[in-house]
């Protein structure tokens, strides 16, 4: 028929089979078209964005994790706490200084690596840089803490395997103030002398080691020590070595009732900053890693024993009427009076043969066993790694008991001899010193009593009465009631007691009624002045400096001055009276 429509062509089953799962029925082709190229373009832009940042993270990883593993070891080599005085003054700190090293295996030309280094940095063995870059190791260092124009110069040269590391640098802002408290650090970082050494020995390299000791995780050591009286006293000291023309001066500062070590001062000292004077043996902490006899000082002992026993009261008398001979020994004073003398003239006379009379009369097990219950005998241990033992007799017989009631034959850190004095003044109590802020009641926690409460009144009273009419009139500061006992001890010299070098000592308490503080003072070697009259005694020289420092320091710590105060006798003397 001519009207009808030619037949479509059959489509094989498979086909629409096909068609029919990929587009379904009834869909409009065109538009599913467009959508899946849309969807094309999208997957292939995702594609690229992944290559792409994994070309940029191939390009940077391997440097930003070489520099994030160089950081965590920096901060677990040498990063330390700030070190800060009880008033929050900085001591120590670190600041970031570049170092130089070298990547041997990644120089090419190492001669001319050399050449440059070396022409930038004048200082640098040659040989010995020569050696280390060829050597086969990955690292090497070339030059520890470099200056920021040095780093920027050595940048400009562009030598490949060349670079720097930030290192922690310890700093001390204070140079020679606290140099023998504070110590040093080595060029690691490392503590090897004073609190420095104590923070490593207390935890601070197991800290690194664990890599836990960062800037951030760090929290400032607050020591005991007040940087203002530290100044002051060190000022007074550094005068007085000079006006006397002595060998050395020391002092110290502790606080009686808490065992805080408020200021420590040893001249001559060092610039922490300047490691290498560190290594003068005229440079050591003369109160903690120097023993003395320290004289007359030693008194207070003799008769803080006698009248702790009961046997001894303040008027008991002595035989002081010619020198006490003992074997082949003589034992005499400087001011011999030639007559029976009371307990109290023992004391603000200073006489050796009262004293020695008193240790008698109790024993030399008695003697020893005080001085040993008063920590006179055995080493002392403080955060301070530098101590030493004290030097005793060999034999403790009478004679050693003679000699020991005045100072000498005994030798001891001067620390220990402070911790001492401290418990003859507070009320008895025996408290482990410390460079570390502590309160009271921490100190009560470590106290113990040696001396019974109306025996350490009386050791006040006798301490006021010697700055009244005694040895350390010239200390005695108009409105701050101190007391206080002086002592000159002959040096051994080959053997024999030299007249003529002396170290003289002078401890005073502050105020003499209800003490807070203790102060020594310490000459060693004076010389006679014209203004001395030629004496090289402590009352002479090292009382002199004690006033000037009472004078400077007792407003700092905050003790307010008080005038016209009744004697001894009526202030310390009847109130303890009326207390008991």
């Amino acid at each position: 028929m001519s009207g009808a429509r030619p037949a479509k062509p059959t489509e094989p089953w498979r086909q629409r089979l096909i068609r029919g799962l990929l587009y379904g029925r009834n869909v409009d082709r065109t538009a599913k078209a467009r959508a899946r190229v849309g969807f094309a373009i999208l997957a292939l832009a995702a594609v690229y964005a992944v290559i792409g940042g994994r070309l940029v993270m191939f390009a940077i990883g391997a440097d930003a994790h070489s520099a994030r593993r160089a950081a965590a070891q920096d901060a677990i080599a040498t990063a330390r706490p700030d070190i800060v005085d009880r008033n929050g003054e900085i001591l120590a700190t670190d600041v970031k200084v570049p170092s130089l090293f070298g990547e041997p295996r990644r120089i090419i030309d190492k001669d001319e690596a050399i050449e440059l280094l070396t022409a930038t940095l004048p200082d640098l063995d040659t040989v010995e840089v020569r050696e280390r870059l060829s050597s086969k190791k990955g690292f090497v260092w070339l030059k520890r803490e470099i200056s920021p124009k040095q780093q920027q110069a050595i940048h400009k040269l562009g030598v490949p395997g060349i670079g720097f590391l930030r290192e922690n640098k310890r700093v001390y802002p204070t140079g020679n103030e606290v140099a023998h408290l504070i110590g040093l650090v080595n060029i690691d970082n490392q503590g090897i002398a004073g609190m420095e050494k104590w923070l490593d020995n207390n935890g601070l390299a197991d800290l690194h080691r664990a890599g836990f000791a960062t800037d951030r995780l760090q929290r400032p050591v607050e020591l005991s020590v007040d940087l203002r009286v530290e100044h002051a006293l060190r000022d007074e000291l550094l005068k007085a070595k000079e006006k006397y023309r002595a060998k050395a001066a020391s002092g110290l500062v502790s606080n009686v009732r808490t065992g805080e070590i408020v200021a420590m001062v040893s001249v001559p000292d060092f610039d922490p900053n300047n490691p290498k004077e560190a290594h003068d043996p005229d440079r050591i902490n003369r109160l903690t890693t120097g023993v003395y006899e320290m004289g007359s000082t030693f008194k207070a002992f003799t008769l803080a024993m006698a009248l702790d026993s009961g046997k001894v009261n303040l008027n008991s008398m002595w035989d002081a009427r010619g020198p006490l001979r003992y074997g082949k020994f003589t034992i005499h004073d400087d001011h011999a009076l030639g007559r029976m003398i009371n307990t109290k003239e023992v004391f603000y006379y200073s006489s050796n043969v009262g004293a020695a009379r008193i240790a008698l009369s109790q024993g030399v097990e008695a003697h020893k066993a005080f001085l040993r219950k008063m920590g006179q005998l055995e080493r002392l241990r403080t955060e301070l790694p530098e101590s030493a033992s004290p030097i005793l007799p060999r034999r403790w017989a009478e004679l050693n008991t003679v000699t020991i009631a005045f100072g000498h034959g005994v030798a001891v850190a001067p620390l220990q001899a402070v911790m001492g004095i401290d418990a003859l003044v507070n009320g008895g109590y025996l408290i482990p010193p410390t460079f570390l802020k502590r309160t009271e009641q921490e100190a009560m926690a470590l106290a113990k009593r040696v001396i019974k409460p109306e025996t350490s009144d009386k050791m006040r009273y006798l301490m006021r009465l010697n700055a009244e009419i005694g040895t350390a009139r010239k200390a005695d500061v108009n409105g701050y009631y101190i007391g206080g006992k002086t002592g000159t001890a002959e040096k051994v010299i080959n053997g024999r007691y030299a007249k003529k070098r002396v170290l003289n000592a002078f401890t005073a308490i502050l105020p003499a009624d209800n003490p807070r503080y203790q102060l020594l003072i310490m000459i060693d070697e004076p010389q006679p002045l014209k203004e001395t009259h030629g004496f090289i005694t402590s009352g002479w020289n090292a009382v002199p400096t004690g006033g000037n420092v009472i004078a400077r320091i007792a407003p700092l710590l905050g003790i307010e001055p008080r005038f016209n105060l009744p004697p001894s006798d009526r202030l310390i003397l009847a109130a303890s009276r009326t207390t008991q």
